[in-house]
């Protein structure tokens, strides 16, 4: 059964790489669900963009201009989060960096240190930061984006596919570790879908052959439902 509006009612949600894409998506779908989201992103005109286009329908959001690697700043996210509400019930961990597309010997070691930093470090100090916050929830959900190319071992790929296979064995073991509690942890793998990246990474592809994010989103809904009793799993998109 699909998650309803009341699933989301009320509820703050934080949503990383939210100014573009599949952040965008999910941070609009949150907030016309009912949901207060917390836009977490680089680029400011876009924020503001998606607050006004969520502030429009109705919903109710609050711009995070940061970048996610900055772990000083999400420590002092998780302590505005405390003095205001409390409690985190959502945390999507969507923001992302391909890396370059090249052979493994010939990845520069700053590229490679810039891939890993925002696709595995800065959510590790994400989880650091929001897991206190999550725990105070009465139905904690938590989702984190990877991909299919973290179990593929693709030639070219390896930057993305190694930070993507670091973060699914993270995210899993933090789902581990909650069984017990009330806390779902889960990724969530989206497929080509028709977002910047996707056109980084495969510039001759038609992006009319692809679902739009806003095909993806009602799946991470779902994972973010408080009927949602998976943890520790991969889920993938099906088109």
């Amino acid at each position: 059964m699909p998650p309803s509006t009341a699933d989301f009612d009320g509820r703050v949600a934080l949503v990383t790489g939210a100014s573009r894409g599949l952040g965008y998506a999910v941070a609009r779908a949150l907030a016309l669900a009912g949901a207060h989201v917390l836009l977490v992103g680089r680029t400011q005109g876009a924020l503001e963009a998606l607050y006004d286009d969520i502030r429009a329908e109705g919903g109710d959001a609050t711009g995070v201009p940061m970048d996610v690697t900055d772990g000083d700043a999400l420590d002092r996210l998780g302590a505005a989060i405390a003095d205001r509400w409390g409690r985190l019930d959502l945390l999507v961990g969507n923001a992302g960096d391909l890396g370059p597309i090249t052979p493994v010997s010939h990845i520069a070691p700053d590229a490679f240190e810039k891939t890993m930093a925002v696709n595995v470090t800065a959510n590790a100090r994400l989880i650091r930061a929001m897991e206190p916050l999550l725990l105070q929830a009465e139905h904690p959900r938590a989702v984190f984006v990877t991909s299919g190319a973290a179990s593929k071992a693709r030639p070219f790929w390896g930057t993305y596919a190694t930070s993507k296979a670091a973060l699914d064995a993270m995210v899993r073991t933090w789902a581990h570790e909650h069984e017990n509690n009330k806390l779902r942890v889960n990724l969530l793998s989206p497929g080509p879908v028709r977002t910047a990246m996707r056109a980084q990474a495969m510039p001759g592809e038609d992006p009319d052959t692809l679902p739009a994010p806003a095909d993806v989103a009602p799946l991470f809904l779902e994972l973010l439902s408080p009927a949602q009793t998976r943890t520790g799993e991969i889920i993938a998109f099906e088109r």
